[in-house]
C-alpha cells in the first residue's frame, strides 16, 4: 500500500501534471531550433572538423538543456544539486576550433532560454544571430580573393616536419596559406592551412617536396564549398 501510494505521489503529481503541455511544446521548439542551428553551423560555419557530424549534436544539447533548466528552474535544492552533479563531468573530447565552442554555447543559450521559459525572447535573439551570422557569410564569400582550399598536413612526429617548414614549402611553389590549426602528439602531427594554388601543378609540386622531406607524409585537401553541400 505505501509503494502504491508512494508511485501515485511521483507519477501523479497534479502541479507536474499541469505543467507538462508546457514542458513539451518547450521541447518541441528546441528539438526544431536545434535542427535550425545545425543546418545554419553546416551551412555557414568555417571550421576545418565535420560540420555535419559535429552540427549533429545540437539538437541533443538544446534539448537536454531545455529538460535541466525546467526541472531545476523553480527549486533551489535542484538547482544546488545540479551544479554537484555537473562538477563530477568530465569531457574528454577536444574542441579544437573556437567557432565549435562558439555554437556550443548559442545551442546552450537556446535551451536555458526555452527551459526558463523565455521562448519569444529566445527566438527573436535567435534570429538576429542567425542573420548576422549569414550577413557575415554572405560576405566572406563574395570575396574573390579569398583562399578556399582547405589542406591538412599529416606526418610522424620522427619526421620533425614543422608548421614553419610546411609554410616554407607551400610559399616556395608560389601559393599563399594561412596556418589554421597545428596538433602535435609524441607519435604524429597533423597541420591544417587555408590555401589558394595558382595551379594545380603546384599542388603537385607542393606533395613531391614534402615526400622527398617525409616519405611517410599524407596530404588531404577539400575545397570550401565542398564541405557545406
Amino acid at each position: 500500500m505505501q509503494i502504491e501510494q508512494s508511485l501515485r505521489e511521483l507519477l501523479w503529481n497534479p502541479e507536474m501534471i499541469a505543467g507538462l503541455p508546457k514542458l513539451i511544446l518547450s521541447l518541441g521548439i528546441a528539438a526544431l531550433l536545434g535542427l535550425v542551428l545545425g543546418q545554419v553551423y553546416i551551412r555557414f560555419g568555417h571550421s576545418l572538423s565535420n560540420r555535419r557530424l559535429f552540427a549533429r549534436n545540437f539538437l541533443v544539447l538544446v534539448v537536454t538543456t531545455t529538460l535541466i533548466i525546467s526541472i531545476v528552474r523553480s527549486s533551489l535544492a535542484l538547482s544546488l544539486g545540479l551544479v554537484g552533479a555537473l562538477s563530477i563531468v568530465r569531457f574528454r573530447a577536444a574542441i579544437k576550433e573556437p567557432e565549435e565552442l562558439a555554437f556550443l554555447f548559442l545551442a546552450i543559450s537556446i535551451g536555458l532560454g526555452l527551459g526558463a521559459g523565455q521562448a519569444l525572447v529566445t527566438i527573436v535573439a535567435l534570429m538576429i544571430i542567425f542573420g548576422l551570422i549569414i550577413i557575415r557569410g554572405r560576405l566572406q564569400r563574395e570575396d574573390p580573393t579569398q583562399p578556399n582550399l582547405y589542406l591538412t598536413v599529416t606526418s610522424p612526429a620522427a619526421a620533425k616536419l614543422g608548421a614553419e617548414r610546411i609554410l616554407q614549402v607551400l610559399t616556395g611553389v608560389g601559393a599563399t596559406a594561412a596556418l589554421k590549426r597545428f596538433d602535435q602528439t609524441p607519435e604524429s602531427l597533423e597541420a591544417a592551412f587555408l590555401v589558394d594554388f595558382k595551379q594545380v601543378a603546384h599542388l603537385e609540386q607542393f606533395t613531391n617536396q614534402l615526400r622527398e622531406l617525409s616519405p611517410e607524409v599524407r596530404v588531404s585537401c577539400l575545397d570550401d564549398r565542398g564541405m557545406i553541400s
